[in-house]
C-alpha cells in the first residue's frame, strides 16, 4: 500500500455571500481533513487549520470571515473565526458552552446562530454577533440541529429526527415557538406505522420572503413542501419523486434544485414552484456528492463514479479547488439485479481486470472466477453508490472482486424498500446478502469458495450477524466498529440511537427481549466458523466498546478463531492514520484466509477515511 494518504473532497466549497470568489472547504493536509480558504480569482488556497485530529466543520460569512469548529477527541468544542486572508481571530461566540456541533449560520446582517449539544440528548441554541458573547434562546432536552435562518435573522429552523412527531420547529430570535411542523399523518413510518419523515432544507435567501423549504415522505415517494408564517405548510404533491431527494433554493427566485438518489446514481431536477414545472438538469452518469445552484443560473457540483475519484465542476466558469493528481483506478464496474420474493436487489460489482468479462453476465471462458469481498454499507438508511471508494480501490487492486449490495433498508429505492424489515432487524439484510452471493456464484462472476464480508458500523453489525446465522457461506469476515450485542449497545449508546432502537424493535430490551436477542450477533457468536477480524474504538459512543468486548469474550469461550484490533478514537474521525491502520490489517487478514487472487495491475491508492456514518 502507498505510504501517502489522501482525503478527497466530500462536499462543495462554501461560498462567501458577499464575494463569490472567496470560498472555504475541507480537504487533505498530510493525511488529515483540514480547512482551507480558496481564492478563485488568484486560484490559490491557504490552509486555515492544522490540528492533530483534523477539522471537519467550516463555514464562511458575508464579510469573508472563515469559521471552523475546534473540537477535542470526544468531538466537543467551540466555533472559531479568522479573516479570509489570515490574521488575528478568536472564539466566534466567546462564553458559549462547549459541546458537539449542531449547526452554524451567519446572516448577511451579521447575526450568528449556532446550536451545540453540551451533553448527550440536549441542545442549546445561541444567537449573537461574531466575536461577542451570545444569548441562549432555547435549551432543549432532545437532539436538535440548526437547519436554517432567515436573511433577517428573525426566524430559526431546528430539525429533530425526520420521523419525530415534531420534526421541525420554527423559533423566533427571541426564543418563542412560531410553528411546529409534523410529517404527514398518512405516511407509514420506518417500523410500518405512524408518520413518515420530514427534512428541513433551509429558508429562502430572498429578503422578506420567510419561506422554509422541506422534503416530505409520502406513501410511495417524496415531495417538496414549503412553510410561511402566513400560509402555513404546503405540500407540493404535483411534483412527486419515487426515491429519496434533497433540495436547495436557487438564489433570487422560488426555484429549487432537487438532487435525487436513484438506484445508486444521482439525478438533478430544476423545479419552479410558481409555474409548477420541473426539468432534468443534465450531468454525467454517476453520483453527485453535492450540488449547489449559483446566482445567474450557474451550477457547482461534485461528481464521481466507481472508477473516478470526486472532482468539482462548475457551469459558470468559476475556478473551483482542484483535488490534484488523481489515482488510476483498476478494474471494471458492472451491476446486476438479483430477483428475490421480496423484489429485485441491486448490486454494484467491481471486477479485477485480469480475466474479467466485458459484461456482468458470465465469466470469461477458461478463467477462474476471482475471490470476492462483500463490502457492506452502514446506515441502514444509506446506500452504496456508483461512486469512488478507496477501500474498493484497494481490494480490486489486490485482485478481489467487490460486491456492494443495496439490501432492503437502503435508500435510493423508495420508502417501501427502505422500510422493509420482513425477516426482522438485520435478518432481512442478511437474506439479501445471501441471495446476491448465490446469484454471483451461479453466474460464475465470483469464486463461491472464497467469499468474505467487510463492513463498518451497521455494515459491521451485518457482517457479524451473517457469519453467525449463515456460517457456511462466508470464508472470512472483517467487522469495524460494529453493533455486536444489542442489549449492551442500547444501554451504553446515545439517546438518539436508543430512540431509533425502540422504533426498530417496537420497544426496549426489557419490553421485547426476544426481538433484541433474535437480532443480536451475540446470540449466534458460538456458531461463527469463519476467521474474523473485529475492530473496536475505545471512545466510540455510537457502537460502544463494552458491547464489542462482550462479543469477543463469547467468541473466546466458544473457541472461534478471531483477531481483535483496538483504536483510540471515536466512531467517526478526520485523521486517516487509524483508517490506514485498519485497511492494512484487514488486507493482510484477508490475504491469510482467502485464496491468493491474481494481481490486478495498478498499485493500491492512497487510502481515504470513511466519512461519518450513522449506526
Amino acid at each position: 500500500m502507498s505510504e501517502s494518504f489522501r482525503v478527497f473532497l466530500g462536499v462543495l466549497p462554501d461560498v462567501c455571500p458577499g464575494d463569490e470568489r472567496r470560498m472555504v472547504f475541507t480537504a487533505d493536509a498530510g493525511g488529515r481533513c483540514e480547512v482551507f480558504a480558496w481564492d478563485a480569482r488568484a486560484r490559490t488556497a491557504r490552509q486555515v487549520t492544522d490540528r492533530p485530529g483534523g477539522t471537519a466543520h467550516c463555514a464562511i460569512d458575508a464579510d469573508a470571515y472563515v469559521w471552523w469548529f475546534e473540537e477535542d477527541a470526544r468531538g466537543r468544542g467551540l466555533w472559531w473565526y479568522q479573516p479570509f486572508d489570515g490574521g488575528p481571530g478568536g472564539p466566534g461566540l466567546p462564553g458559549a458552552p462547549e459541546g458537539l456541533p449542531r449547526g452554524l449560520a451567519v446572516t448577511a446582517g451579521g447575526t450568528v446562530a449556532a446550536a451545540v449539544a453540551p451533553a448527550p440528548g440536549t441542545t442549546r441554541v445561541l444567537v449573537g454577533r461574531r466575536g461577542h458573547a451570545p444569548r441562549t434562546v432555547l435549551t432543549a432536552s432532545r437532539d436538535l440541529h440548526l437547519a436554517g435562518v432567515t436573511p433577517e435573522g428573525d426566524l430559526l429552523a431546528l430539525a429533530a429526527s425526520p420521523a419525530d412527531d415534531a420534526a421541525v420547529t420554527v423559533l423566533t430570535a427571541a426564543g418563542a415557538v412560531a410553528a411546529t411542523l409534523r410529517p404527514p399523518a398518512g405516511a407509514p413510518g420506518r417500523g410500518g406505522g405512524g408518520a413518515g419523515g420530514m427534512w428541513c432544507r433551509g429558508f429562502s435567501p430572498l429578503p422578506g420572503r420567510r419561506e422554509l423549504l422541506l422534503v416530505q415522505e409520502l406513501e410511495d415517494g417524496y415531495a417538496l413542501a414549503t412553510w410561511t408564517p402566513g400560509g402555513g405548510l404546503v405540500t407540493h404533491r404535483w411534483c412527486p419523486f419515487d426515491t429519496e431527494i434533497t433540495a436547495r433554493w436557487y438564489p433570487g427566485s422560488r426555484e429549487v434544485l432537487v438532487r435525487q438518489d436513484r438506484h445508486g446514481r444521482s439525478l438533478l431536477h430544476r423545479v419552479a414552484l410558481d409555474t409548477r414545472t420541473r426539468r432534468i438538469v443534465p450531468t454525467p452518469p454517476g453520483t453527485l456528492l453535492d450540488a449547489a445552484p449559483r446566482p445567474g443560473g450557474g451550477l457547482h457540483y461534485l461528481w464521481t463514479d466507481t472508477v473516478h475519484p470526486p472532482v468539482p465542476r462548475s457551469t459558470d466558469g468559476t475556478d473551483l479547488p482542484s483535488p490534484g493528481p488523481l489515482p488510476q483506478v483498476p478494474g471494471r464496474k458492472a451491476e446486476l439485479w438479483t430477483p428475490t420474493p421480496e423484489g429485485p436487489v441491486h448490486t454494484l460489482l467491481t471486477l479485477p481486470r485480469t480475466g474479467t468479462p466485458a459484461s456482468g453476465s458470465a465469466h470469461a471462458r477458461g478463467s477462474a472466477p476471482p475471490p470476492a469481498v462483500f463490502l457492506v454499507h452502514g446506515g441502514p438508511a444509506d446506500q452504496d453508490r456508483d461512486a469512488y471508494d478507496a477501500t474498493v480501490h484497494s481490494l480490486v487492486a489486490s485482485g478481489y472482486a467487490v460486491a456492494r449490495v443495496n439490501y432492503r433498508g437502503s435508500t435510493g429505492y423508495g420508502p417501501r424498500w427502505r422500510r422493509a424489515l420482513g425477516s426482522g432487524v438485520g435478518h432481512t439484510q442478511v437474506d439479501d446478502l445471501a441471495a446476491v452471493r448465490a446469484d454471483l456464484v451461479r453466474r460464475r462472476l465470483i469464486d463461491g469458495r472464497a467469499v468474505a464480508l467487510w463492513g463498518v458500523s451497521w455494515g459491521g453489525y451485518l457482517v457479524l450477524l451473517a457469519l453467525g446465522t449463515r456460517p457456511g457461506l462466508w470464508r472470512a469476515g472483517v467487522a469495524v466498529k460494529p453493533v455486536a450485542d444489542w442489549v449492551t449497545a442500547h444501554r451504553t449508546t446515545t439517546p438518539a440511537l436508543r430512540a431509533l432502537d425502540v422504533r426498530w424493535f417496537g420497544g426496549t430490551p426489557e419490553q421485547v427481549p426476544e426481538r433484541y436477542a433474535s437480532s443480536s450477533p451475540l446470540t449466534y457468536a458460538a456458531h461463527v466458523s469463519a476467521p474474523l477480524l473485529v475492530v473496536g474504538a475505545d471512545q466510540d459512543v455510537k457502537c460502544p466498546p463494552e458491547q464489542i468486548r462482550r462479543y469477543a469474550d463469547a467468541l473466546r469461550r466458544a473457541g472461534v478463531p478471531h483477531e481483535e484490533m483496538w483504536l483510540d478514537t471515536g466512531h467517526d474521525g478526520y485523521d486517516g492514520a487509524a483508517h490506514v491502520a485498519v485497511l492494512r490489517r484487514a488486507l493482510a487478514f484477508l490475504g491469510g484466509h482467502l485464496p491468493a487472487p491474481a494481481p490486478a495491475g495498478p498499485t493500491r491508492p492512497p487510502a481515504r477515511p470513511g466519512g461519518p456514518r450513522p449506526r
